[in-house]
């Protein structure tokens, strides 16, 4: 059997369709459809049925499919082991996927970093959420994840990829200088209860987050009235707008500005403002622009978990970037 039409095969099966397939691979459908009928006629047997429009594999199909996910895993490791034995140290491409603030606090200084440990190794980097990426995973269209996990909203469990935390951040109360609250330490939720709300598009994790901590801690429903995916637009949103939003440690470092309304306001008072440390261990701080507090909630600590996702069998390029991506993450 030819591996490149195992491949197709098991690409059909994690995308659904012939023409997704073909989509990812930048194939035609047709290409695709023919590579798998002399796929069948190597096997003997029918590996697809149709069903409407769509495709689905046979139990044959499945079997074999199975069974292609090692062959393929093998062969990339033959080819990653090899590649390193030609160049006499640890060598290949590895493809990352991450979310934003992690790509710029963490996978960022990692590449950086394996420039100089690793320079055989072709880090391709991207942004893409776990959702999307662990099909791509599964598929050998990518080899890491760094993902997020909000406490009490757990991630799908998959067993057949590796997971390890990479760091543990808090989730803060992003709300204007000037407002009330801004001069405690630990805001109590329900005293923002009157405040718009920025947080991310409707159907992701952070959305889910901000509205149940809202519910929950705050005993009310937030209106949220600006929406994004991107967390440097929501950090400014609450800057510009006066709105409030709940956003985590690494966004909030990414944002960070040299001085602030609050900050100046502290100084004339004598008093000394709070920062975020790497560890998140301060209850709050102040960023610059026109006036932005960060403060932890009053009603109970509300975090999060940055974590990595390979598959099982990791090449020695695959490796040495986890564990650079480890290190950084806890630097």
């Amino acid at each position: 059997m030819d591996l490149h039409r195992l491949r197709l095969l098991r690409e059909v099966r994690g995308r659904g369709t012939v023409h997704g397939a073909a989509r990812a691979l930048g194939y035609s459908p047709s290409a695709v459809s023919q590579q798998l009928a002399v796929l069948e006629r190597e096997t003997g047997t029918r590996l697809l049925e149709r069903v409407g429009r769509n495709v689905r594999l046979t139990a044959a199909g499945e079997v074999l499919v199975r069974h292609a996910g090692v062959l393929l895993e093998g062969v990339e490791a033959a080819e990653a082991e090899l590649a390193a034995v030609a160049a006499g140290r640890v060598a290949g491409v590895v493809r990352i996927a991450s979310f934003q603030s992690a790509f710029i606090r963490v996978v960022a200084p990692a590449i950086r970093s394996l420039a100089g440990t690793h320079p055989e190794i072709r880090v391709e980097a991207s942004e893409l959420e776990v959702e999307q990426a662990v099909p791509a995973l599964r598929l050998q269209q990518l080899d890491v994840i760094v993902g997020d996990e909000y406490d009490g909203q757990p991630r799908p469990i998959h067993a057949d990829l590796r997971r390890e935390p990479l760091l543990r951040e808090q989730i803060r109360i992003v709300l204007p200088a000037d407002h009330q609250e801004a001069k405690a330490e630990r805001v109590p939720l329900v005293n923002l209860r009157e405040l718009a709300w920025a947080a991310c598009q409707p159907g992701t994790g952070h959305r889910e987050m901000t509205v149940r901590v809202c519910r929950e801690l705050g005993g009310f429903e937030p209106d949220v009235r600006y929406s994004s995916d991107d967390f440097l637009i929501l950090l400014e949103l609450v800057r510009t707008t006066g709105a409030a939003a709940l956003l985590p440690d690494l966004v909030i470092r990414a944002g960070r500005e040299p001085a602030s309304v609050t900050e100046q306001a502290h100084r004339k008072e004598g008093v000394a403002p709070r920062r975020v440390g790497t560890a998140g261990r301060e209850t709050g701080m102040a960023l610059g622009g026109a006036g932005v507090a960060v403060r932890l909630a009053a009603e109970g600590e509300v975090a999060r978990e940055v974590f990595l996702l390979t598959r099982r069998t990791r090449t020695p390029a695959v490796a040495a970037v986890a564990a650079a991506l480890t290190t950084v993450a806890n630097s």
